[in-house]
């Protein structure tokens, strides 16, 4: 018999599907899902097979037969550390939840930049009726680069090829197939086949200077800190926008609102930022090139987020107990 511990909120559909799978027992915290650690009641982890958190309880000690960990979030910085690898313990994270919602806004924000929507809404307050020509522009033809492609990048090209657009890619290892890595289904780029071209790191900036739309695909490292800077905003065209629902420190804030405010950047659309909240007197506010949404184009508050976890979930039981490789699993090193 396998016991699994949920600290989180329930799915229905999800819950069902976990019961009913062969010899497992499924134990629903009263309060889960708390946004810090704390410590759960002792005997009630000395037999848990699969934990199912947010953040693990801060006695995770306590959890003495412990198999396999599996987070709510595609950031995994609580788990480092805490000496799973050690223990043969396992752990997943949630890559892939986010992928559909955060690609919709990445094409949402390319038309509205490209169409100038903030400039017409400008125009609707005041009753201005103005028919420029740059509010009649369209996707179809122009070229979006993708700095980093995992399933965000790979959704977004999905769509953006759909929409007649050129995809290029920048990345450090090639374009390969991806597997065991969790996808809605129907949905993303699994074998690597969309961009029209791949561009290694030594063509930076080959890559930067041919594209309409630089969208940044990676997560935050201390190696990715600032990796676009003054240089790299140069090499894009006057024309070019940028893109950021990853991590706001990725771009460098001065060679940023330097950029955006001389006109060698035609605008920016940031879904990530340098505070949280940014303060109301940042200038990134009142560009009007600029369109800035307060870190939702994939969160918790999701309609599908539920589901989408609860699917990782349960498929990473039967997985787990059919010896099969589990999905969004983390490496030993990435763990310590």
């Amino acid at each position: 018999m396998r016991k699994i511990l949920v600290d989180l909120r329930v799915d229905d559909d999800g819950l069902r599907r976990l019961r009913d799978l062969p010899e497992t027992e499924v134990v629903l915290l009263d309060e889960p899902e708390e946004e810090k650690e704390r410590p759960l009641p002792g005997e009630l982890l000395a037999d848990v097979d699969v934990l199912a958190c947010s953040l693990p309880p801060s006695n995770i000690e306590d959890l003495r037969v412990l198999r396999l960990v599996q987070i709510a979030s595609a950031g995994y910085a609580q788990l480092v550390g805490i000496g799973l690898p050690q223990r043969g313990v396992r752990a997943c994270n949630a890559l892939g939840v986010f992928d559909v919602p955060i690609a919709e806004w990445n094409i949402a924000m390319m038309d509205n930049l490209l169409r100038d929507l903030r400039g017409m809404i400008r125009n609707q307050a005041l009753g201005v009726w103005d028919r420029d020509t740059r509010f009649q522009r369209e996707l179809r033809g122009l070229t979006v680069g993708f700095w980093g492609y995992g399933g965000i990048g790979r959704e977004t090209a999905r769509l953006a090829k759909a929409l007649g657009m050129q995809v290029h890619v920048l990345t450090r290892s090639g374009v390969k197939e991806r597997t065991d890595i969790y996808r809605v289904p129907g949905t993303g780029d699994p074998h690597g086949e969309l961009p029209d071209q791949v561009f290694g790191m030594e063509q930076k900036m080959e890559f930067l200077n041919g594209l309409d739309f630089l969208l940044l695909a990676m997560p935050l490292t201390k190696s990715t800190t600032g990796i676009v800077g003054e240089a790299e905003l140069r090499a894009l065209r006057p024309t070019a926008y940028v893109l950021n629902p990853a991590r706001g420190p990725l771009i460098q804030e001065q060679a940023l609102l330097t950029a955006l405010g001389n006109g060698s950047l035609a605008g920016a659309a940031l879904d990530t930022h340098y505070h949280y909240p940014m303060p109301p007197e940042h200038p990134l506010w009142k560009m009007p090139n600029v369109i800035m949404t307060p870190h939702i184009s994939g969160s918790s508050g999701s309609p599908f987020f539920l589901k989408r976890i609860w699917d990782i979930l349960v498929q990473n039981v039967e997985r787990l107990h059919e010896g099969r490789p589990l999905l969004n699993e983390l490496r030993e090193e990435e763990l310590q």
